[in-house]
This record gives C-alpha cells, sequence and structure tokens, in this order.
C-alpha cells in the first residue's frame, strides 16, 4: 500500500531520500497519512482527523496543537538532538562574543587606511582587551541534548560548570563528566555563575522560568544566554536588570524590539540549529521515526505518545489508539476472543490519557479483519485502529 506524505517548510533532499518512491509519494495530494514539517505553525494550518502522524525535524514542537493531535490520534514526533551539535558550537562562538569585543574591533581595523596600518594596530589594539572565559563558572540550565554538550565544551575551555537539570534523563546523565557539579536548586547556579545559559524546551511549565524575582538573584555582572525558546526569559525582566547594572550582557537567538540598538544585547536572528549539517540531520531523522511509526506501529521520539517497540516478528500487527482507562485491554483482548483471533504478541503502553497498545497475531482473512477493525473502532474509548502486514 502506498502511503502519501505531505511536506512544510524547506525539508532537506536527503531526507526526502528515506522514503522509497515504490512506497510513499510525496505531496501529491491534500489528503497525507502524515506531515514533515520544519517550522510551520500548525495551530493555523488544518490537519485533520486522518493525519497519522506529523514528524518535526527539529527539537521544538510549540508550533504544533498537542492536545488536538492526541485526540485524533496523531502521533507527534521530534528529533531531539538533531541540531545539538550546531547550537552547542554556536553557543561556544557567543560566549567568546560576548567575552572579547571582536565586533567593534573589526569595525575599527575596516577604517585603518595610510602608510603606517600595522603601527596604528599595534598603538590601537589595547582599547579592544577582553578578558578570557578560562577560570569562570558557567550555569547550564538544562542538560538534555545540547545542554550536556555545551558543559562537556565549557569544561574543556577551562571553565567551571554547574548544571541544573531536575528532569535529566538517565541517557544524558550518563554522558556528563562526573567533575561537573548539578545543583539542587535554580538559585544556586544563578548566584555562583558569570555566564548563565538555557537549554529547556518550551512548555507551560518553565514559561517564565527567568523573571525579575531570578535575575534578582543573578550574580551581579553576570552574562545571560537564551538560546533555548522565546517565552522561557521574561524580555521585560530582562531590560530592568540590565538598566540597573544586575546583568551584564544579554545574549539570545530570539528578537524582540525592547532589544532594538541596545549596545548590551546580542540578538542572532534564530539561527541556533541552521546548519547545513543539521538540517541534514534532521530532516533524516525525522523521515526515518515518520517511516518506521507508518510501517510497524513503533513509538520512538514522540511528545505526546508513550515510547512503544516490539519487533514485528507475525504476519499481521493491529495497532490501537485509545483512552487510558481501566480495563481497556481486557475489552479489546475479549473481542479477540470472540473472533477466535490468537495473540502472538503483544504491548501496551500509556502516557497521561492516552495509551497505545500493538497486538501481533496470525494472517487474517480480508473480510474477518474488516469485521475485526469494526468491532474494536466500535469500542467507545478507541481513537484510532490500524492494520499492518509485515
Amino acid at each position: 500500500m502506498t502511503m502519501d506524505i505531505k511536506t512544510y517548510n524547506m525539508i532537506a533532499p536527503e531526507g526526502l531520500a528515506v522514503f522509497p518512491p515504490a512506497m510513499y509519494r510525496i505531496n501529491q495530494t491534500d489528503k497525507p497519512d502524515a506531515l514533515l514539517i520544519r517550522s510551520q505553525d500548525m495551530h493555523k494550518t488544518h490537519f485533520g482527523t486522518s493525519v497519522l502522524a506529523i514528524a518535526r525535524a527539529g527539537a521544538g514542537v510549540n508550533n504544533i496543537p498537542l492536545v488536538e493531535a492526541s485526540s485524533n490520534g496523531t502521533v507527534v514526533f521530534n528529533t531531539p538532538g538533531s541540531n545539538a551539535n550546531a547550537v552547542k558550537e554556536l553557543i561556544v562562538a557567543m560566549l567568546v562574543i560576548a567575552t572579547r569585543p571582536i565586533f567593534s574591533s573589526i569595525t575599527w581595523a575596516r577604517k585603518l587606511n595610510g602608510a603606517d596600518v600595522s603601527l596604528q594596530t599595534e598603538k590601537g589594539k589595547n582599547h579592544f582587551a577582553g578578558t578570557e572565559l578560562k577560570g569562570k563558572t558557567i550555569g547550564v540550565i538544562g542538560l538534555g541534548a545540547v545542554g550536556s554538550r555545551v558543559a562537556r565544551a565549557a569544561a574543556d575551555m577551562g571553565m567551571h560548570v554547574i548544571g541544573y537539570d531536575p528532569y535529566i534523563s538517565v541517557e544524558h546523565a550518563w554522558r556528563l563528566s562526573n567533575d561537573i557539579p548539578r545543583a539542587g536548586e535554580l538559585a544556586e547556579v544563578l548566584r555562583s555563575s558569570d555566564y548563565v545559559t538555557i537549554h529547556i524546551p518550551y512548555t507551560e511549565k518553565n514559561k517564565d522560568l527567568i523573571t525579575a524575582k531570578e535575575l534578582q538573584q543573578i550574580k551581579k555582572g553576570a552574562i545571560l544566554l537564551n538560546y533555548s525558546r522565546w517565552g522561557i526569559v521574561n524580555e521585560d525582566a530582562v531590560v530592568a536588570a540590565l538598566d540597573n547594572g544586575q546583568i551584564k550582557q544579554y545574549v539570545t537567538d530570539f528578537s524582540s524590539s525592547k532589544f532594538i540598538k541596545r549596545d548590551d544585547v546580542i540578538v542572532t536572528p534564530h539561527i541556533g540549529g541552521t546548519t547545513i549539517e543539521a538540517e541534514v540531520c534532521g530532516a533524516k531523522m525525522a523521515a526515518q521515526t515518520l517511516r518506521k511509526y507508518l510501517e510497524t506501529g513503533n513509538i520512538v521520539n514522540s511528545v505526546n505518545f508513550p515510547t512503544v517497540e516490539m519487533e514485528f516478528a507475525s504476519a499481521l500487527r493491529l495497532t490501537l489508539i485509545h483512552r487510558n482507562v481501566p480495563n481497556m485491554v481486557g475489552r479489546i483482548t475479549t473481542i479477540l476472543a470472540q473472533e477466535e483471533v490468537n495473540i502472538d504478541n503483544m504491548i501496551n503502553r500509556s502516557r497521561d490519557q492516552i495509551a497505545y497498545t500493538m497486538i501481533d497475531v496470525a494472517a487474517i482473512p480480508a473480510e474477518k479483519l474488516k469485521n475485526l477493525q469494526a468491532a474494536l473502532l466500535a469500542i467507545p474509548e478507541v481513537i484510532r485502529v490500524r492494520a499492518l502486514q509485515k
């Protein structure tokens, strides 16, 4: 069976090449089975209940209505870590730029003229003395794919690193050096750090994580970097902290009219993950995740559904998306028993209000399979039923 994929934004050709032409059509219908996107605002783009999955080539998913997607039985994927190295490298660059007057020195040097340019350079260079990162303390808020890399890079440059992440995964914890201490509370990081850099996802819980209250706790004269998401740092609080000298400089990837023409603010135009390599990596990772789900029903890197993986060893696989309520598995297996369908393998996982069940069975005649799917879908709490042939 051929599946239809619709893309939004510019998706790297290497990502689209993941879909075999014999099995997939790209951008040939307005009623696709799945979407592959980057920054498209899906809050304003109707995608309907027929879309099985949305894959976001990138980490942030605040451009996707997750509640609506879950209610429709649409699995939303992202690509955590696909642009992590790109963001890490930019953070290293911005740390140096914030510490050394690189831009002003280049501008000055371009204006030199005359035969004694070399002499002028030697005389003028002392006006552009900066400081070194080595020996300074950096607080890294969020120790996921990006934050853990930034922490290691900062340590490699001789900085003292303090990490803070109450939700760090075991995977990322293992990646961190034992030499990098982790604070128990945000205030500890703010009080101790010459530089504070933020690398956490945007959620309603994390909105305005850094407000006037937190900036009153920050070490006076610290430099604050936000290359995470807009909305995590309160802009009005930053302006006030800059005006009263509580922080020395604000460096961010998110533009705002409040920061225009301020010498103590450096704004880059949301380029944290904008490298050729990161875009290719994100597109390929999103496409591979999408293809795995469409062909096997296995779910990895979903932001609204549980991780569910099971070897596809039988002739037929049934996948059910349903509400996470008691006795659902019993009701599902009862219907299979009534239809005299033997279960070869089965897995059930839940996440918040949504649950996902995969059942592997032997081959079933087409008419019987149609009746079985209808019976399962008739359970009021079942949202979607799919039958996958191996």
